[in-house]
């Protein structure tokens, strides 16, 4: 993007940021991109990028902690890790123009690296601990409030399902972490999933769904009711919601012996 047309840019996103009186030479450090830092003589924005992450999780918290007084500490844990994740970040950032603003080098810009989700993502980050550095702290976590943390909050992404819970279950309970193992079936317009879950050397779910995603949450809502019968003295979290596709291994297995689960990469 030329230069001209850049600082336009720039100043039009320090405006809605409510810094339209800060200096550019302060901001734009935190668009350029390691591999554009390693071509020239400029400074990769890295070294911002780690502080504005500490800003964004202090943001959230605060605002988490305000907006949602009955939350308990994991339901405020997970909202907050969506707000911080770098899918949230990326996604801000792209509907901020920060893919027209982000310095790449000659290879990274060839391959797309414009829309890297990890490179907005930090540049996000960036142009948060910039944009401290060169205002104050209200007027960053009000940018956020307003442009990140309301908008993607209000999906509630932080509702509770039965793989986060299995997680929590499994770790607290056994100090393990469960796995997934997936395979897919029928035609690419018509595809079912099925996902097994083990935890430890044990496969405690299975389930179906028209989705990795679902297929997942149905093995894990499964594996979860299995812990929990063996555990019943293990704290619990508020049931899951099911979405109704879990199969029953011992049903569907009672005359066979469990089976090693499909060749896959854990999830």
């Amino acid at each position: 993007m030329p230069g001209e047309r850049r600082r336009a840019r720039l100043r039009a996103l320090l405006k809605v940021a409510g810094a339209a009186d800060v200096d550019l030479g302060l901001i734009e450090p935190a668009f350029v991109h390691a591999s554009a830092g390693s071509e020239s003589a400029l400074v990769s924005n890295e070294r911002l990028e780690f502080f504005g992450d500490a800003v964004l999780g202090f943001a959230a918290s605060r605002w988490l902690m305000s907006a949602y007084p009955e939350l308990s500490e994991g339901a405020l844990t997970r909202r907050k890790a969506y707000l911080v994740s770098g899918t949230a970040c990326a996604e801000t950032a792209r509907r901020l123009g920060f893919s027209e603003l982000v310095l790449l080098g000659a290879g990274m810009d060839r391959m797309g690296g414009s829309s890297n989700e990890s490179i907005l993502a930090d540049a996000f980050e960036a142009f948060l601990a910039a944009l401290y550095a060169a205002t104050d702290l209200e007027r960053v976590t009000g940018f956020l409030e307003k442009e990140h943390i309301v908008p993607l909050d209000h999906r509630n992404v932080g509702e509770r399902d039965a793989k986060s819970d299995l997680q929590e279950f499994a770790q607290g309970a056994l100090r393990l972490t469960p796995l997934y193992f997936e395979r897919a079936e029928g035609p690419p317009n018509d595809r079912r999933y099925t996902s097994q879950v083990r935890v430890g050397d044990e496969i405690l779910g299975e389930g179906i769904g028209p989705s990795k995603k679902a297929a997942q949450q149905s093995a894990a809502a499964m594996a979860l009711s299995t812990l929990r019968s063996r555990h019943p003295e293990a704290p619990t979290a508020p049931a899951s919601k099911d979405d109704g596709r879990v199969i029953a291994l011992d049903k569907r297995r009672r005359h066979r012996s469990p089976r090693k689960p499909d060749s896959g990469a854990p999830v």
